[in-house]
This record gives C-alpha cells, structure tokens and sequence, in this order.
C-alpha cells in the first residue's frame, strides 16, 4: 500500500522519534516488500528516503495511543519542538501559545509556520496558535519540519513547519470519545463523514472544560488565586466534489475558547470563524503528470483578555486593563506542478494575504489624574505576498533540490490613539515600512547504500514582524511588555546535515544543525521602566543557535516499539548593540537539552499500552539570565482495551511522579500541571 500525505512542509526522510514508528517513519530497501510512505517534500509528494532534510511523522495510530489530550502536548513529545514556558494550551494564554523548532524562537510568538490542511493555522495577527481548535480526533498525520522553509512558504516558517493533516472523507464513517478524569476535565468529539458518489462530507466537534490546577506556586499563591479553569468549543464542516482529475473542496470552522488564567480578574477569551475553498486539475500520471491547485482562505478572529494589578502579598486585587483585539485576514495561493521526466519535477507558485487589526486597552489605573492615560489602542494593515520556484532532481544514487523565493510586505494605515482622563485625545499615524526578501534553499541526499544515506541543506529565512509585536503590549504576571513600532524582520542563516540508516527494523538517524539568526526579535528588559512597561520587544543584533539531533527506534516484533531521541541545543547571544551586557547569554526559555523516550506493546487481542518519559533540561525565563527554571523528568502513560462493536475503552496518566516544576518566572513563579487521570471510550465505526 502506497500512502500519500499532502503535506506542505519541508519533506524529507521521516524521522524515528519517540512518537514515531519505523514502519510509518522509513522505507525498506526498495526491493522489500511492504508500505511506503510518501510525502510532500518541499511541496512535492516524495519517498521519505528521497528528501535531504529532516522530519518527524507523528501518525494516526500514534494519536490515538498518545496520553496527552491536546495537540501542542502531543507534539512536546518531540525533541526537537518547544513551546513557550513549558506550558500546555489547557492553561496557557493562547498568546504564548506559539511553536518554536530547534530552539529558533526567544519569545512566545511562533517561530515555525503551522499548516492546517495546506493553509495558514498561526492567529495572522499574533502569530500564535490555537492548539485546542485542532482536535486530535480529526487528524490523520502531523509533519514537522524543523529547518528554515521560507524558501517556499514564506513569512513565519523562519524555523520551520508543522503541518496538521485532517483525515481523508473515505466514506460513511463515525468516530466518537467521551471521556472525563481528574481536575473535573471532561471532553467530548465526535467526526461523521459520508459520500455521495462524487460528494464527499465532513463534519466534526469537540468540546471541553477544565477546572484546572493553581498554576502560581504555593510560595507566591495568595488570596487572588485559585485554579485556572478553562472551556473550549470548536466545530467544523469540510464538502469535497471529485470528478475525474479534478476537485473541489470548501470548508468553514469556528472556535471559542475560555480560560481563567488563576488570579482575580486575569482572564483571555478568543472566538474565531474561518473559511475557505480550493480547486485542484490532475493530469497524466505521477511520473510524468502535472497538478495546478488554487487555494482561498479568510477568517476573523476576536481576542479579548483582562489583567489585575495585585497586591505584593497577594491578598487583594484590582482590574488594571480590559483589552480587545479584534483582526480579519484573506488570503490565497496558486502552485503549478510540472514533471518534464521521470525523476524530475519543478514546482512554481505566488502567494499573498492581508491581515488588519487593532488593539484597544481600557486601563483602571490606581489613581486618576486629568493626564492620566485611560484608553490605547493601536493597529494597522500588514499585506505580504511572494512568488517561489522549486526543482528537484535525481541523478543516479543523488537527490537534489534547489528552491527559491522572493517576498514582499508592508505595513500601513498604523495609527496609535492615546485617551487621557480629561478627555484628551491624540491620534498618532505611524511610519509606513516596507521590504524584499530573496530566500534560497539547496539540498542533496546521497544513497551510499539501500540502507545509508547522507544528507544536507543550507537555506535563508525569515519571519516579520506580527501587527501584535508592533502594535499591541502584553501583561504576564506583574510585568508589563511593551510594543514596538519600529521592529525589523528576523533572517536566519542555516544548514543541517547527517547520516541516516535504515535497516529492516531498526532506523537510525543524526541531523548536526547552525544557525545564525539575526535582528531576532526577544522581550529584553529595559535599563528603566518606561510608561509602566519593564520590557519592550525589540530587535537583538544576532544569535547562533546549533546544535545535534540524534534519533534511533528499533522494532523487534509487530507487538514492541522502542525509540529514543534528543535534542541538544547551544543558544547564545552573540550581537546586540543596544544591549551590550546581553552578549553571551543564553535565549530565553530555550533548554540546552530535550530528551524523550518512549516504549510501546500492542496487541489487538490484548490490550494497546505506551508509555514516555521525557527530559526537559534548564532553561531561563528572561533574556538577562537572572531567573532559572530547573530540569524535569516527566512520565506519561496510556493504557487501551478492545471492548467490541467499536468500542475501545482506555485510561491515560500524566506526570505519573507527580513532578512539581516551574514553567514560568514572569514576577511571580508558575508550574506545571500536578499528576493528571483520563479514563473514557473511543468509537470507531
């Protein structure tokens, strides 16, 4: 059986992780007998051992046995993925809820691009991601390539892409869980799709709350605080017509999310409703064929949050800001696929979206005088568009590949409004700014063997700056963060390489990876406060972040899975003008080393069990270096059992040991979620 994922990321040789199989993850030798998997390396379906960079598959059969209950804490399983402070979507401010690869990202906005289905799931004017809009239960495969991939994506995939895929509409099928466990947790999904001849339907739906954990720590907890209870909702229909070598597809989504963040009126609620619609003409087959697809996107979103100004004993509590940031976006993108022979193709392709929003803070400060600032808002328009060429060959025992982007954006109509308490109001109209980018990528695979290869790729990158870094400050714990007009883009300079061998069923892989970002943009703490704010995003001069993936998973029967991986990563500061003290210092919230381990028995008679421990090593939470967060082991497990006609009924642990860590330093200390049980069933029909 030959399976095709279409993934838009940066393909390559499917890597063995912790969370994936040798059978999904490899190729035997081509002789062999067997499944091979194909994906779409660098926008173009290949053989995973074709591809000259690295990614993970995470795969159906792996959801579906991960103890995690969320899609950013499934992928925490990788070593090479890092979310901001440590923290799950169950209890994170979805404005932190971002995605760094291989240490590429020093704040809590995303440094990779995260695909859904082809298009754009990161928030278009924060840049995060809403983890718990993507249910689990819908996902047929994630792909996750942590390498620089703007050469063909664009802005955001400055460190890399992860791509969720949703399960294909084979039929009439139904799929259902309900489950419930500690800290009063409870969700709910379900997907049913049918087909129609030539029709194809989706429809899908999760819901969820949480009472949560107190995440201050018993040491800082006070009076204000208590659990950081949180609810979500998300549904969504997806209409697919195929006639020939054609097809059509629509869909729509929505999205509600609310958290109570633990602390007296710090609170952040976001709805979102998004749309969109593509055409896809097949031709001849796929050695020699072509493929033209056109993809429309759009969407609105509505962020609002509130935040408390607490007494230093944390007894007492007082609303210091009420903000709303509502933001729309449309975008799309056209691709040509062409194949002059076999062995090779070429891939050309434009993209281009706007994005507006503003973002308005109604303030409760103390103490009101007449000049006393009472309302900011702040927001513009940011257009970006880019046109790319791939092309791929094989020459023999060698696969090559060389892609290259150019890029385009502005950001106008800024306008920053300032309400004082007499009634004075001033309206600021911001510089507009504009750039181009040309962002290359090259890459070669060499087949020394049926079982050994070599590989390695250099690229350029880059990433602008969101309308929320550049508009919009932010409040975590008592520290005030503020925006910055003049920010520039983040360029990062990078090559990995490394031996990969495949044996029957052991897979081994190495990936050696430098990069040189520059310009990135961190949270750097201010010599004095300015206007209340102790930090202000602002542009550091240059960082060298490198570093060694090593990877091994062996099989030594259809029932036994072991796998072990990890992630070393030197980060260091190594320019920065405007902060020279910084130079030297280790990125914040970025450990030097990320471990997992995992081993798995399945048996369909018997019962389904996996269970994974992974390492997180020391990191810092601020740029400065001054506040260490420690190392932490953490166990999870999950146990399954066929009950019939269907049903599988299944209970899972997480931080089995009941580890107490911190994940977060931002004025008063947070930690991670306390030893959590989920017992529920799962249908499948």
């Amino acid at each position: 059986m030959r399976r095709f994922a279409l993934a838009s990321a940066i393909a390559a040789l499917s890597s063995t992780t912790a969370l994936a199989q040798p059978a999904e993850t490899s190729e035997p030798p081509r002789e062999a007998p067997g499944e091979v998997i194909v994906v779409t390396g660098l926008r173009l379906p290949r053989e995973v051992r074709d591809v000259p960079t690295a990614i993970t598959v995470i795969d159906r059969a792996q959801l579906e046995r991960a103890p995690q209950l969320l899609a950013d804490e499934i992928l925490r399983g990788l070593p090479s993925v890092g979310t901001f402070r440590r923290s799950s979507s169950l209890v994170a401010d979805p404005t932190s809820q971002g995605l760094n690869l291989r240490g590429v990202g020093p704040s809590g906005v995303s440094r990779a691009l995260v695909l859904r289905d082809g298009v754009p799931a990161n928030d278009p004017f924060g840049g995060w991601v809403y983890w718990r809009a993507m249910s689990p239960l819908g996902i047929d495969r994630i792909e996750v390539a942590p390498s620089g991939a703007s050469a063909l994506f664009g802005d955001f995939a400055l460190g890399g892409v992860a791509h969720v895929i949703s399960r294909p509409i084979t039929g009439r099928s139904i799929d259902a869980l309900l489950s419930g466990g500690s800290l009063r947790t409870g969700r709910a999904a379900l997907r049913a799709t049918e087909r129609f001849g030539e029709l194809g339907i989706a429809v899908d739906g999760e819901a969820m709350h949480s009472d949560g954990y107190t995440p201050i720590t018993a040491a800082d907890r006070g009076a204000v605080d208590h659990a950081a209870a949180s609810d979500h909702g998300a549904a969504g229909i997806r209409v697919e017509h195929t006639r020939g070598g054609s097809t059509t597809h629509a869909t729509a989504r929505w999205f509600d999310e609310s958290l109570d963040a633990g602390t007296v009126l710090t609170t952040a609620d976001v709805t979102t409703i998004s749309y969109g619609g593509g055409w896809r003409l097949d031709r001849g087959d796929a050695d020699t064929g072509s493929q033209l697809a056109v993809e429309l996107f759009g969407g609105h979103q509505l962020f609002r949050q509130t935040r408390a100004r607490v007494a230093p004993d944390r007894s007492t509590a007082a609303l210091s800001s009420s903000q709303r940031t509502p933001s729309n976006n449309q975008g799309g993108s056209v691709t040509y696929t062409f194949r002059p022979w076999t062995r090779h193709a070429i891939v050309v392709g434009a993209d281009a979206r706007r994005v507006t929003g503003t973002s308005t803070d109604a303030l409760s400060p103390p103490m009101i005088e007449p000049d006393t600032l009472v309302e900011r808002s702040a927001g513009g328009e940011q257009r970006l568009a880019g046109a790319f060429v791939e092309d791929t060959l094989r020459l023999g025992r060698v696969d090559l590949l060389a892609a290259l982007r150019l890029d385009g954006w502005q950001n106008l109509a800024g306008q920053r409004t300032l309400v004082r308490d007499s009634g004075e109001t001033m309206t600021i109209d911001l510089d507009r700014s504009s750039e181009l980018q040309l962002d290359p990528r090259v890459g070669a695979l060499v087949h020394v063997t049926d079982v050994v290869g070599v590989r390695g790729s250099v690229y350029r990158a880059f990433r602008a700056p969101t309308l929320n870094e550049l508009y919009r400050p932010f409040q975590v714990g008592t520290v005030l963060t503020a925006a910055n007009e003049n920010l520039r883009p983040e360029t990062l300079w990078g090559a990995e390489a490394g031996p990969q061998i495949l044996v029957s069923n052991v897979v081994v892989r190495a990936t050696g990876f430098y990069n040189r970002l520059e310009d990135a943009i961190a949270n750097v703490t201010l010599p004095m406060p300015v206007d209340g704010a102790q930090r202000q995003r602002q542009n550091l001069g240059a960082a060298r972040i490198a570093g060694l993936e090593l990877e091994a998973s062996w099989r030594p029967s259809e029932r036994w899975t072991v796998a072990a991986s990890e992630t070393f990563i030197q980060s260091e500061v190594t320019d920065a003008p405007a902060q020279p003290d910084l130079v030297g210092k280790r990125l914040a919230q970025n450990p030097r080393l990320r471990a997992t381990g995992e081993l798995v028995f399945d048996d369909p008679r018997l019962v389904a069990a996996a269970a994974q421990v992974r390492y997180l090593g020391n990191q810092f939470e601020d740029d400065q270096n001054t506040l260490p967060i420690g190392a932490v082991v953490l166990v999870d497990a999950r146990l399954a059992r066929r009950l019939g006609a269907g049903l599988t009924g299944f209970a899972t642990v997480q931080n089995l040991f009941d580890r107490r860590y911190l994940v977060g330093r931002a004025g008063v200390d947070t930690e991670g979620a306390p030893r959590t049980f989920e017992l529920g069933v799962a249908y499948s029909h």
